[in-house]
């Protein structure tokens, strides 16, 4: 069933959602308490110094949560996102455009309209984490959109880092002739639409708005945006409109990123023309280096990933990014690969995505999202002399700090029994563990 916005979502999870009656400060005290919720959706009831806001965070902080955001079960919800992925639904004009309902024409302070959150001890301002770009590329006039750190730098302007395409692309376009470039930031989306924000796409297509249609179950509602030449959700929380200047790079950060580290970059400014939001609007917040990047990551880049690698080797079966890793280390199950197609299997992953630096290879017998049975496959079937595999002199990634931005190297470890001594992991009846799995199930629900 589609959500019709952010909180039809948020209505939908009844008793699941932690409501925070206590008034939290968005400089610390709300990342600090989503940080301990990992897990479960959080409603805080009560801002200081925002009367009638409220924020909601760690809202795919779970397998749970993206499955109830797609309108599947968390069994299917990668099959359900491949599936919905490459199709496509057209958005559609709004009737109605509830994100305009408050205007803010020229805000002299943006800070004062809305709560922007300072997330880690070290961060140098408040950043907006999970604000969803939007923007036209002036050589086209196709549209795109991406999820990009923005660091506040008082008044009404932001820093962007915009390291990735096609909004990397769309203003290097504006910027060689000498033009800003029109974006808008929607904050409080329905996370189907959130999700769509990171697919990965090639420079022709498709229109990430009919991806987001496709997964949310109907199509986005888009109105224009009232100073800048952009489409926007009309059923978002909040708008921030802008320009991002030609030629301007200024120091941004440091700020606690994805990777567990502080990272700072001169990055490109945007000056804010308007800042538009419902009544009683709904701040949306993502702590970096917490379950939610890893669910979306594990969406948006391990779902693709898998599926290019069934498409070039046999005997893929799944693949699990790490927890933690920001897409960096993953592991990959195969059935009946020798040797030979797994090194294969090695340099195609390692090369096909450029974050990826650490993959591991086990046997399917291997649960691969159990870091217990992968230490064990890298403790027993594993040789460090022969199963290693190196690439060196990659590129590297912009937010690495093993790389701080330079070259870098690659390193795969080929755990599967076909690579060295063959013997079986030791298993009980699946008959025993059906019926043990029954009584404790029974157990429980007597104990509810």
């Amino acid at each position: 069933m589609a959500n019709a916005d952010l909180r039809t979502f948020l209505d939908g999870l009844g008793d699941e959602l932690i409501r925070v009656r206590e008034p939290l400060s968005p400089k610390h005290e709300v990342a600090a308490l989503l940080k301990q919720a990992q897990g479960r959706a959080v409603l805080f009831e009560q801002v200081p110094g925002f009367p009638g806001v409220r924020i909601a965070g760690n809202l795919l902080s779970s397998r749970r949560l993206a499955a109830r955001a797609l309108g599947t079960t968390e069994e299917g919800l990668i099959d359900a996102y491949v599936a919905r992925s490459g199709q496509g639904v057209p958005p559609v004009r709004a009737a109605e455009v509830p994100v305009q309902e408050v205007v803010h024409r020229q805000p002299a302070d943006v800070g004062a309209l809305l709560p922007l959150m300072t997330h880690h001890e070290q961060d140098a301002a408040p950043f907006l984490t999970c604000g969803m770009v939007l923007a036209r590329d002036p050589a086209t006039g196709m549209r795109g959109m991406g999820v990009h750190r923005m660091m506040y730098k008082g008044g009404n302007r932001f820093g962007i880092l915009l390291a990735n395409p096609p909004l990397s692309l769309y203003l290097a376009n504006a910027e060689r002739e000498g033009k800003p470039l029109d974006v808008a930031v929607a904050l409080g989306v329905d996370p189907a639409t959130f999700i769509a924000s990171i697919v990965k796409t090639g420079p022709l297509g498709p229109d990430k708005m009919d991806i987001a249609g496709s997964l949310g179950g109907a199509p986005v509602e888009l109105a224009r945006a009232l100073t800048v030449d952009v489409d926007i959700p009309a059923r978002a929380e909040v708008i921030i409109e802008g320009r991002v200047l030609p030629g301007v790079r200024e120091p941004e950060g440091p700020f606690g990123e994805n990777t567990g580290a502080y990272f700072t970059n001169r990055s490109p400014v945007i000056e804010v023309s308007a800042v538009t939001h419902r009544r009683e609007f709904i701040f949306p917040a993502l702590v970096p280096w917490t379950n939610d990047v890893d669910t979306l990551l594990a969406l948006a880049g391990g779902a693709e990933l898998l599926g290019q690698l069934k498409g070039l080797v046999r005997g893929v079966v799944d693949l699990e990014l790490v927890p933690g890793t920001s897409s960096f280390a993953a592991v990959v199950a195969v059935k009946n690969c020798p040797s030979h197609e797994v090194r294969r299997l090695i340099h195609l992953a390692l090369n096909l995505d450029r974050r990826l630096k650490v993959l591991t290879v086990v046997d399917d017998d291997v649960n691969l999202r159990d870091p217990r049975e992968v230490a064990w496959a890298m403790s027993t079937r594993f040789n460090p002399e022969r199963d290693t595999v190196i690439v060196g002199g990659t590129e590297g990634y912009i937010i690495d700090p093993s790389t701080a931005g330079g070259s870098g190297s690659k390193i795969g470890f080929d755990a599967t029994r076909g690579a060295g001594a063959q013997f079986d992991k030791i298993a009980m009846p699946p008959a025993a563990v059906a019926r043990a799995r029954a009584v404790l199930s029974a157990i429980d629900k007597g104990q509810a």
